[in-house]
């Protein structure tokens, strides 16, 4: 997908979705691998493809509370006598026989017995005053038995390697037994703030002075998308300052990331310095907010460097250049599966001047008062406004040079896709 920035962009700006792409494709992934239990494994990602070491089911058995029978001895028992319950099957019981002439009893989960072809529920068999069975509605050979092997047969592929798991996969790793797996390490990401008016929250500000919210807005996210961070807190505005933590983040890290001084302001050092000490592969990005986004590295040649992303300083486009093109590139230094951008037609619910150069993502919300969910401002709009971004259900991505008219439709990008 493209935004069509390109068509009609501001000079010098890279299209949002170029930006996202070769950001996935320059990412070289970890190798180092870990062994752990599965107790552990929560929001790791595997290193290897695991294959099945057993069927899943391992014998045929009961989908429902029921009667298990073969349905050739129920139709030829004479004048409608039905059958007697000659055996009953628990589950985590051994595999029986079925006795001649009667049937079993049986349980969800239980084993069917050698012999019975179908499983009939409960609720539609009636016992007469002998205790045999007589059964009510349609009767299918095989219905409601669970096959040995109808989800996985052992020896095929079971997870693949890049899964992140989560509590599914791990459920499906226990029910076949395994309690250790190959995981790649945890990416360490070295993470500072620059900005000589920025302060830690808990301080007293001075007229002028800004407390940093992108540090520990970038905390969480790093921490959600199950990385360790090294902060370095917040660097002075000065060549001298970022040279230094430069120094020690691309030794001690295998990702930078720094928020602010990315622009082309008198006091913007972050481009200069990137540029001195390795160099950059894209500085600005065809979307509203996040246009300063800036993707390089440090060190002397850029496949043995370290890669480093620097955010824009207004926190809505720290934010949304981490969700939309910070948090893939994660995903893909971690070994993991980039999953495409999930977007779908939602209409506008208001009317406002389109963007110029830029594509633009309007913090909304959904208003479900009517048949069909209808877009509606979350608020203020500025780059600087995390009110708005706190309250929005997704991005409408609204193209460069396209005025917003209420009830025409756009790309809807829900947000809950970004959750690490």
């Amino acid at each position: 997908m493209n935004c069509h920035c390109a068509e009609i962009v501001t000079p010098g700006l890279l299209d949002l979705f170029d930006a996202r792409q070769r950001l996935i494709d320059a990412a070289t992934p970890i190798n180092t691998v870990e062994t752990i239990t599965l107790e552990q494994s929560a929001g790791r990602v595997l290193a290897e493809t695991l294959v099945a070491p057993l069927d899943m089911p391992g014998v045929d058995n009961s989908a429902m509370d029921g009667y298990a029978l073969c349905l050739a001895d129920y139709q030829a028992a004479p004048g409608g006598a039905g059958l007697p319950i000659l055996q009953r099957v628990p589950a985590g019981a051994g595999v029986m026989l079925l006795p001649e002439g009667g049937c079993a009893r049986i349980f969800t989960g239980a084993p069917v017995p050698m012999g019975a072809d179908i499983v009939v529920p409960q609720e539609r068999v009636t016992l007469d005053q002998r205790g045999h069975i007589h059964l009510e509605g349609s009767l299918v050979l095989g219905a409601n038995i669970r096959r040995q092997g109808e989800e996985t047969r052992m020896g095929t592929p079971l997870l693949a390697a890049g899964t992140f798991l989560d509590a599914a996969s791990i459920a499906l790793l226990a029910s076949h037994g395994i309690n250790t797996v190959n995981v790649k390490r945890r990416l360490r990401v070295a993470l500072l703030s620059t900005g000589d008016e920025l302060i830690t929250p808990g301080t007293a500000r001075a007229p002028g002075q800004v407390y940093d919210s992108n540090r520990a807005m970038l905390n969480v996210l790093l921490a959600q998308a199950q990385c360790d961070v090294l902060d370095l807190g917040v660097i002075a505005d000065s060549p001298q300052s970022l040279h230094q933590a430069f120094e020690h983040a691309q030794t001690a890290a295998d990702v930078v990331m720094c928020t602010g001084g990315v622009s082309v302001g008198e006091e913007d050092h972050v481009r200069p310095v990137i540029e001195q000490r390795g160099g950059l592969h894209f500085h600005g990005v065809a979307m509203k907010p996040g246009k300063p986004f800036a993707f390089g590295y440090l060190g002397a040649e850029p496949a043995s460097s370290t890669p480093l992303m620097a955010l824009p300083g207004n926190p809505v486009a720290s934010l949304v250049g981490w969700q939309l093109l910070a948090l893939p590139f994660i995903h893909a230094m971690q070994g993991r599966s980039v999953a495409a951008l999930q977007s779908y037609p939602v209409k506008a619910g208001f009317s406002q001047r389109g963007p110029r150069g830029r594509c633009e993502l309007l913090r909304v919300v959904l208003d479900w008062a009517r048949e069909l969910p209808v877009a509606q401002l979350a608020g203020g709009q500025g780059s600087h406004m995390l009110s708005a971004a706190s309250q929005a259900d997704g991005y409408l991505m609204i193209n460069p040079e396209t005025d917003v008219a209420e009830g025409s439709t756009y790309h809807y990008y829900p947000i809950n896709q970004f959750a690490a």
